[in-house]
């Protein structure tokens, strides 16, 4: 099991799904709060999803980013959903997560870096309607993710933030080393996408990664591991 390099309390940083998660987490979350919905409302909003579509394409012909595919497809599914719907299926989520959907060596890992006395940072391009909650019941000191824009009490499903994935990871990863100046920092990912903010930390760990990901993590020096 890995550890920080030195003594002194340091910096960890976690990316979620994936990493802590099984497998991804926004899906799971979106399909759960429309499957607890009537059925003319659980099938009105299965319908939107076509509405998603033309931003799938775009993307695809790389008009369009991840950030926006998110949006529109949280807007098509979750878009007017009150905050006390959400909420109230959120406090259900969470529990449910923990309970069934953890790498227990990620759990192990993050009580490694609690009892060394690090600084816990749950960092995660997932959104804030959910992962704050994560991170809290987990014990992160500090969560950073992407967010999402309410109108007034209903939600509207536009990013309120860069979508937290590759190069704004590593912008936001630079961005807690100036905050905590001279502390050693672990991160840990599992994607390709994650390997520029993984190169920036002292421990750079990739989890369970593709192939693809751990030949460019071990020219990165970048550690490998498989977590179950």
């Amino acid at each position: 099991m890995l550890t920080t390099s030195t003594s002194e309390p340091g910096l960890a940083v976690f990316d979620l799904d994936g990493t802590i998660t099984r497998s991804d987490s926004l899906g799971p979350y979106v399909l759960g709060f429309l499957m607890h919905k009537p059925w003319p409302a659980r099938i009105w909003r299965m319908l939107a999803l076509a509405r998603v579509a033309p931003t799938v394409i775009r993307f695809f012909l790389r008009l369009a980013d991840e950030g926006q595919v998110k949006s529109a497809f949280i807007k098509a599914t979750l878009g007017g959903a009150t905050r006390s719907d959400l909420d109230a299926w959120t406090a259900r989520f969470v529990p449910q997560l923990l309970e069934r959907g953890l790498f227990a060596a990620a759990v192990a890992q993050i009580v490694v870096h609690q009892r060394h006395g690090d600084h816990l940072v749950l960092m995660s391009a997932s959104t804030d309607l959910y992962v704050p909650a994560v991170g809290r019941a987990l014990g992160f000191a500090e969560i950073i993710c992407t967010g999402v824009r309410w109108d007034g009490d209903r939600l509207d499903g536009e990013l309120t933030t860069p979508n937290r994935r590759g190069e704004e990871k590593a912008r936001c990863f630079t961005g807690l080393r100036e905050q905590h100046p001279g502390l050693a920092a672990a991160a840990y990912g599992n994607a390709a996408s994650d390997l520029p903010h993984l190169r920036l930390a002292d421990q750079g760990v990739l989890v369970n990664g593709t192939p693809s990901a751990r030949l460019a993590a071990a020219r990165a020096g970048i550690t490998c591991v498989e977590w179950r």
